[in-house]
């Protein structure tokens, strides 16, 4: 199973999507935990690009490119070979972060990013989405030290809302929305529920499947 976290930034995704990982392997599921941009060495090295302040220059297209190629690179070298190798794996942020900050928070082409996200991914969707929802301002306050994009305004991070919340209502199956207000552990066994179940109706299926074939 592929599972991912969104959401704007600071809204705890990370925390979550670790937790998740400690409970899953607990119960005994072999689990990759990754992150994007990043997750291989080559997508490390254009993350340092892509968050670095010093950056500030760098035009909108530049940036939807570095995160495409580093997100190739990723579903390639690890993405892929894990979910093959019958792997549970986890990732910070994924195709829909592109559409979300690219896409409405910088008003490039919806479109030509839902395409070139399938070319960099081989047409690979996650499962299942955990968008962690908070408010603008309440992000904001929880970080002092921003990097590049967090450095953006209240406007900016508004509109990112504003598509994650959208993309979420155009695959309710796939997303699962998480009010990002509340206490870490109140959070985390909704999602641990929320993913055992998905697992155990996934082994149901499969269970179902050997049963009639045999």
């Amino acid at each position: 199973m592929f599972i991912t976290f969104e959401g704007i930034d600071c809204c705890g995704k990370t925390t979550q999507a670790g937790l998740l990982v400690e409970g899953l392997r607990e119960a005994g599921y072999p689990v990759i935990f990754t992150h994007e941009p990043g997750g291989t060495e080559i997508g490390e090295k254009i993350r340092h690009l892509l968050l670095n302040r010093e950056n500030s220059q760098m035009v909108w297209l530049t940036e939807l490119f570095l995160y495409l190629a580093s997100r190739a690179q990723h579903t390639a070298e690890l993405i892929h070979p894990a979910i093959q190798q019958g792997k549970i794996l986890v990732c910070d942020r994924y195709t829909d972060s592109t559409l979300a900050y690219q896409g409405y928070g910088r008003g490039l082409n919806q479109k030509l990013i839902h395409q070139l996200n399938q070319v960099a991914t081989g047409g690979l969707t996650p499962q299942l989405t955990f968008l962690i929802d908070i408010p603008p301002q309440v992000g904001i306050q929880r970080k002092a030290s921003k990097d590049r994009l967090e450095s953006e305004g209240s406007t900016f991070h508004r509109k990112v809302r504003k598509g994650y919340l959208e993309s979420a209502g155009k695959d309710p199956q796939r997303f699962c929305i998480i009010n990002g207000s509340r206490g870490i552990q109140e959070i985390h066994r909704e999602i641990m529920t929320t993913t055992l179940g998905r697992l155990k109706a996934r082994d149901s299926l499969i269970s179902a499947k050997q049963s009639r074939l045999s």
